[in-house]
């Protein structure tokens, strides 16, 4: 078995779209798992116009699909890259959390709910800008 996925993975065209479907249901799992832990409904926020709410999450996509990027780029064989996202996607999970503990003046997923652009912003750049640290990790 592994030896015909290795075959078909060699192709470039097959292997590019077994990464992105890969990475496309790895991406929609792990922006669940995020839904879950946020105390706010981030696609009815973003359809009523939330731009706060739709950069945080636009920041945890862009996290998220750079992740894979290193992973993909610094591995062998799709289980490995696979691992390697799963656990970067861990590290900006605990990000979330330390964030939301660093600012006990506010919470943030209440700011973010009410529109704070700001707070959104912030939460897209530490999402981004963590990828990257996790990403050159990744080899």
């Amino acid at each position: 078995m592994n030896e015909e996925v290795d075959v078909l993975l060699s192709n470039p065209y097959l292997a590019t779209l077994a990464f992105f479907a890969v990475a496309v249901v790895a991406l929609v799992i792990f922006l669940t798992i995020f839904e879950m832990v946020t105390k706010y409904d981030d696609w009815a926020e973003i359809k009523k116009g939330n731009l706060a709410v739709a950069m945080a999450t636009g920041g945890k996509i862009f996290g998220i699909c750079n992740l894979f990027r290193f992973a993909i780029l610094n591995n062998d064989t799709m289980i490995h890259s696979l691992i390697w996202a799963g656990y970067g996607f861990l590290l900006l999970l605990v990000a979330y959390f330390i964030f939301e503990f660093l600012t006990p003046f506010f919470k943030i997923d209440a700011e973010i709910k009410n529109d704070n652009r700001a707070v959104g912003f912030l939460s897209l750049i530490i999402s981004v800008s963590l990828s990257y640290v996790v990403g050159a990790c990744v080899t």
